[in-house]
């Protein structure tokens, strides 16, 4: 056997959101004997369906569906936690026969996974984590942004300046190792893919995208967006938390705040939910080994797009033990 067949077969389906993964993920686990891992870093958190377009369970058709409703709104959730999450239901998924589908729209979780990212993590260090925690308070997160930008240039480009939690890890690993992140992020996103993979990003026309984004933003206020924010801030969900920093909750935190009238939070919903999908595109963009699956050259037909990532999988399905 060698080296690449020896690897676990896996399957991507990727793209910017709203492009209507969730959808393909359902035909494609049928078709192929498939098992979904959510890679989203919003379904995981219960009570949190509307806004994070969360598949129910009377929506999954009887396809197992993973690390969605695990984690209560108030716990932190990153990548990190993430990958290992992955690790520990991967096995089972093999197990059973089946294949893994990685379904989702973060695509640093889903390259952690695919390249068994090493994110050199370490816990010893609360002393200086605390120190630039409170300096973040005391004198606000671009002050901090400030120190990365001496230190690693390349990171504080890729890092917004209130992602407090990233730079912070970030001038951590400096204090701790001498080097810079983004050098050892670069070397890892470098290594050969951990599994057999397919890997599919799904994409449409940008102007219909941002259609159905619009629509989407419609159908959250209509299903009742701002009723699920202000039950989770009753239970004392703030801005601070991990959980609230998803896209269409925190501009709603601040509409029921009183800091902004809604027609402006759902202004900026659209806006920003445009410019993420942005730069979705261009992550994948610079992701090795892709299939680009584009909506339009197949006509929009559902069933020649399924025949097409079937074709492309066959080679992998038969290596699935």
């Amino acid at each position: 056997m060698n080296e690449k067949n020896a690897k676990r077969p896996l399957i991507i389906l990727t793209g910017p959101t709203a492009v209507g993964k969730t959808a393909l993920s359902l035909r494609l686990a049928q078709a192929v004997g498939g098992e979904i891992i959510s890679a989203d870093s919003m379904q995981v958190y219960r009570r949190m369906d509307i806004g994070s377009a969360k598949i129910l369970p009377k929506e999954r058709k009887g396809i197992p569906h993973h690390l969605i409703d695990i984690l209560e709104p108030t716990e932190d959730f990153n990548v990190v936690r993430f990958q290992q999450m992955v690790k520990k239901i991967l096995p089972d998924i093999y197990e059973r026969g089946r294949i893994p589908i990685l379904t989702g729209g973060t695509g640093f979780y889903i390259q952690a996974v695919l390249y068994d990212i090493d994110f050199a993590e370490n816990e010893e260090n609360s002393v200086y984590r605390l120190q630039l925690e409170r300096l973040a308070a005391e004198k606000g997160p671009s002050f901090l942004h400030d120190m990365l930008l001496e230190v690693d240039e390349a990171s504080a480009e890729a890092i917004h300046e209130n992602n407090v939690k990233r730079v912070i890890r970030a001038l951590e690993f400096y204090h701790l190792t001498g080097q810079k992140i983004s050098g050892h992020n670069e070397a890892e996103r470098g290594k050969a893919a951990a599994y057999d993979a397919c890997y599919f990003v799904l994409n449409d026309d940008r102007q219909r995208l941002y259609e159905r984004i619009e629509q989407r933003v419609d159908a959250m206020l209509s299903a009742g967006l701002v009723e699920e924010v202000a039950s989770l801030r009753a239970e004392g969900c703030t801005k601070e938390m991990v959980s609230m920093q998803g896209l269409g909750y925190k501009e709603i935190l601040s509409y029921l705040e009183g800091e902004i009238p809604l027609e402006r939070a759902v202004y900026l919903i659209k806006r920003d939910t445009r410019h993420f999908a942005k730069r979705q595109l261009t992550w994948f963009r610079r992701e090795k080994d892709v299939i680009w699956v584009s909506k339009e050259e197949f006509g929009y037909d559902e069933d020649a797009i399924l025949q097409f990532m079937t074709e492309k999988t066959e080679w992998i399905r038969g290596n699935r033990r």
